[in-house]
């Protein structure tokens, strides 16, 4: 059996899909490993799976410098284009520059036959080059691809920065090396990616859940009572900052004393108080709720949008930054919900639109159609297959020339 390796930037929707597929590859008797700068990945790894922890000296500058790099995208309050320019120049340059070595050392110890790399985690494809070294790559936000047709100046600028990092690192490959030539796993259908013309080597496997259990407390026995349409609202953990107090406020204006019962995602110290008709945790049992709910209120996070999906749910999604503009008009676009503007949307638009998506049954035959289309992309034993065949095909080459 061979060994494989998973480089992973320290962002749990990057890291799930890795620990599903992870899983299935350790199951068919393979040896899998996962670079990561985050120590708390250790807990979550599949039985037989190995940690290997890229670490530096307690006084170490770089290390400092990396965990403030990780800490500011939690704070920072970006927008659409500019939020791109802020993901490359101050998180993930910074993650890649300061992760290259620690990966380079791992690749020397676990000598793995092949590297799978995170598609913003570039420095692993390029540790595999320098070490010569067939990789994957895993695409978990493919709007990191769709960009290079529908902003092309937004990309051949994503481009500079990456190949001015493979020159900084010594590599002077004259191709960009963030997406492999091998294979590149694009965790979507086609149909939910839209038309574009892509290389022979990007295949679409569809989203992959690591439904791992954890015990979240949830009273379900009020939940089941409950005889009314059920939604869940939720913008992710990624903004936390004060542009949640007003966006929850508006969300507590909409549906105060509706015949709507609203699963909050957040932390309860956001409301002074909310309706009777509202449940408010930090956490919630998000897997579990699903299959009893009506809709989605969402920031359009690619792992939200898909797994609504994945249960058919109609969506409205009101994207802020990064690639949620793109994940909300593709849900736009295959007729699966709704999109609002998060500046400026009002409370009544978001109740009209809420409303909108759950009485008119075109938005839920839509979800139900992309489910589907997941379905049929085969999966985490899709994925499996396509990585063992690319690892055949790179020894083949290999002891061909």
């Amino acid at each position: 059996m061979a060994k494989f390796v998973f480089i992973v930037p320290p962002l749990t929707g990057h890291i799930n899909p890795t620990l599903s597929l992870g899983t299935v590859l350790l199951e068919r008797g393979h040896r899998v490993g996962w670079i990561t700068l985050d120590q708390a990945l250790g807990d979550k790894l599949p039985l037989g799976g190995e940690l290997l922890l890229i670490q530096y000296h307690e006084d170490d500058q770089q290390k400092k410098e990396a965990e403030k790099y990780l800490d500011i995208i939690t704070q920072k309050v970006v927008y659409g284009i500019d939020s791109v320019k802020f993901l490359y120049e101050e998180v993930l340059i910074p993650l890649n520059r300061h992760s290259y070595d620690g990966i380079v050392r791992w690749l020397d110890l676990f000598k793995p036959d092949m590297v799978i790399t995170d598609h913003q985690m570039f420095a692993g494809g390029m540790a595999a080059t320098h070490r010569n070294l067939p990789y994957a790559t895993s695409v978990t936000a493919p709007a990191a691809i769709k960009v290079m047709d529908e902003l092309p100046k937004v990309h051949e600028w994503e481009v500079n920065q990456i190949m001015a990092l493979q020159r900084e690192f010594g590599i002077h490959e004259s191709k960009n090396l963030s997406t492999s030539e091998l294979l590149t796993l694009i965790f979507t259908s086609r149909d939910f990616f839209g038309e574009m013309e892509l290389p022979e080597h990007f295949k679409f496997v569809g989203p992959v859940f690591n439904h791992r259990k954890v015990a979240i407390p949830f009273n379900w026995e009020a939940f089941h009572r409950i005889n009314q349409p059920k939604i869940l609202v939720s913008i992710g953990t990624t903004f936390d900052h004060e542009h949640k107090k007003s966006f929850f406020s508006k969300v507590v204006e909409a549906f105060a004393s509706q015949p709507i019962h609203v699963v909050v995602v957040s932390d309860p110290n956001l409301f002074e108080e909310w309706p009777e008709n509202f449940t408010v945790q930090k956490q919630v049992p998000q897997v579990e709720l699903l299959p009893y709910l009506d809709a989605v209120v969402c920031h359009a996070g690619h792992n939200t949008v898909c797994e609504s999906l994945m249960h058919g749910l109609p969506l409205v999604v009101i994207p802020i930054a990064y690639d949620q503009s793109h994940v909300a008009g593709r849900v736009v676009r295959v007729g699966a919900g709704e999109r609002l503007n998060f500046n400026r949307f009002k409370a009544k638009h978001l109740l009209e639109t809420v409303n909108g998506v759950l009485e008119n049954p075109s938005y839920k035959n839509a979800a139900i159609q992309i489910k589907q289309s997941f379905i049929h992309a085969g999966g985490n034993e899709t994925a499996a297959d396509l990585l063992e065949n690319a690892l055949l095909e790179a020894t083949s080459k290999t002891l061909t020339t």
